[in-house]
């Protein structure tokens, strides 16, 4: 029988039969679908706040236990581990037992494992919680993007992705604060235990409000008919694969990367289980299965472009989060809840301007609203550039407010972009995906971080020592003007007697100071390279259509 295709203005409605009067209408839930962006909005925000919230409660953490600053960061390793697999795997299992269970089950595992992090009287023991709590954490955001996409019109989402904005980006910056006046004022145990009544608040909305839409409804149906099989192999090397890279990630500088025999191993590891897992997915795809990840959505250009733009977004966003604490607290004397109070108006900034942004997108060209914010962010860290040892707290403040204006503008057009052209049942897929790149370009980040603060520190240290010898008549001048300082004479030979020792301590201790500095400048320089880089791929994105629906294209 022949089919006529009905549109309407704001969605592609699917075929009608000829002998139909009706036209069927996309899915809306009962319940206004603000109130259900608020209800998944919420465990998301904690989760995300959990990821950032421990790390300057990692030496009250050490202390409390037992353990070396070392060992209590597998703390911080075991969650990023844990979560980086389980994150593409969120649309897999919903697939088996539903999207508003398994969002459930992540709420429920992540506020049980949560309350036994509290309790944990090990390191083992909390380490062994910290994964179970990255598995229950991987599955909520995904799912809430998920969620906001099939609750939403096309023309609303960038709203309610701006919603869910606010939490993926805010959280970071508020979690250092938090985390610095709980330790402080406090015991670290209360981070973990201020999760528990969330998750009991999510749970009871979530079970009241949330609910699957019927393509969700029929994907379980079909499962549990025995026409989708659990993929344990798929399962096994998502695992090695993310989870090797994970551990690459976070202890390469640590252990001097390549020199060391295990990063090697789990480097290899990684290399080999990605092109197994990739062949192994092409496989299932071929012979008709559900693949674990869909590699198909790779296809798709503004896809696998939204995929490389998530990924510096991540990159920039985490990487500077670590990096402007760890330079006030090493270099400025900062306290770690001044540190944290450098971050937070710019996460209010977000706030501010999130909103804004969210009813921009369904106004304008979302291309020209990323653009707009990768320019921003490139010239916040020019300006960033500009930064000395004697920089005050309101200069930091606004050049972290600067390039938060700029970030505002990236992650609400990055995931409108990256929905068009997906079919319905994909929205899970997605979702999953760009979340796993948001949070490897964060670890990647971090990792790049470390790695150049380290380097860099050394390089300009070896050639700024260059200049502190006794040939050098201003390092003599200096040394002998401190000498005085310190308890000796001016006159006679600087380097000798009473107070040399602790004035050549005292100009090394500024060289140091004065290498880091440097350091932290190159990082800022090659965060806007990578920035700027990204300006041009916005021109390889199709041109979207206006208020085009998750289905367009198909």
């Amino acid at each position: 029988m022949a089919t006529t295709t009905v549109e309407l203005p704001g969605a592609q409605l699917p075929e009608v039969h000829e002998s139909h009067t009706t036209v069927e209408r996309p899915w809306r839930p009962r319940i206004n679908p603000w109130i259900v962006a608020m209800t998944v909005t919420l465990a998301t925000f904690m989760e995300v706040l959990d990821s950032s919230i421990a790390n300057v409660a990692l030496p009250h953490i050490a202390g409390g236990l037992g353990a070396t600053q070392d060992e209590a960061t597998w703390v911080l390793t075991a969650y990023l581990v844990s979560n980086a697999i389980i994150l593409p795997a969120g649309a897999y299992m919903t697939t088996f037992i539903g999207r508003k269970k398994f969002y459930m089950i992540c709420v429920a595992l992540f506020g049980i494992s949560s309350a036994l992090c509290g309790f944990a009287p090990t390191l083992p023991l909390l380490i062994f919680c910290r994964i179970l709590q990255g598995i229950g954490g991987g599955g909520l955001a995904p799912s809430e993007q998920a969620i906001l996409a099939d609750t939403f019109p096309p023309e609303k989402r960038g709203q309610a992705f701006a919603m869910y904005g606010l939490a993926v980006v805010c959280a970071p910056a508020i979690g250092p604060t938090l985390g610095g006046y709980i330790t402080d004022n406090f015991d670290w145990r209360w981070i973990f235990f201020l999760n528990v009544p969330i998750c009991l608040i999510s749970l009871f909305l979530t079970s009241r409000i949330v609910e699957d839409p019927p393509y969700v409804k029929a994907q379980v149906a079909k499962s549990q008919k025995g026409g989708i099989k659990l993929d344990f192999l798929g399962f096994g090397l998502l695992g090695l694969t993310f989870g090797s890279l994970e551990f690459v990630l976070d202890k390469g500088q640590e252990d001097d990367w390549f020199s060391s025999h295990l990063i090697a191993f789990f480097a290899v590891t990684m290399v080999v289980a990605f092109v197994v897992m990739i062949w192994w997915e092409l496989k299932q795809l071929r012979e008709g299965h559900r693949p674990i990840l869909n590699l198909t959505l790779f296809k798709r250009t503004n896809f696998a472009i939204c995929f490389l733009l998530m990924f510096v977004l991540g990159f920039s966003l985490y990487g500077t989060t670590i990096l402007i604490p760890q330079l006030v607290q090493t270099l400025l004397g900062y306290t770690a809840e001044l540190a944290g109070l450098v971050l937070s108006p710019a996460g209010l900034m977000m706030m501010a301007m999130m909103p804004v942004v969210g009813v921009l997108v369904g106004r304008t060209d979302p291309r020209k609203l990323i653009g707009f914010g990768f320019a921003i962010l490139t010239v916040s860290l020019i300006t960033m550039h500009s930064m000395d040892l004697g920089v005050s707290y309101g200069r930091l403040v606004f050049l972290r407010c600067f390039q938060a204006s700029g970030l505002a503008f990236l992650f609400i057009p990055i995931n409108t972009i990256a929905y068009i052209g997906v079919k319905q049942s994909e929205n899970n897929d997605v979702s999953g995906l760009t979340n796993l790149a948001r949070n490897i370009g964060g670890s990647c980040g971090t990792a790049f971080m470390a790695t150049m603060l380290t380097r860099r520190t050394a390089t300009h240290e070896s050639n700024m020592v260059r200049n502190l010898t006794p040939g050098n008549p201003a390092f003599m001048k200096q040394v002998a003007m401190l000498k005085g300082i310190f308890g000796g004479k001016t006159s006679g030979n600087p380097m000798t007697g009473t107070g040399s020792h602790a004035a050549q301590a005292y100009l090394y201790n500024q060289l140091h100071r004065q290498a880091a500095m440097l350091s932290y400048l190159d990082i800022i320089q090659y965060l806007a390279v990578f920035c700027a880089c990204m300006i041009p791929l916005l021109f390889f994105i199709p041109r979207p259509p206006k208020h085009a629906s998750p289905s367009a294209g198909h």
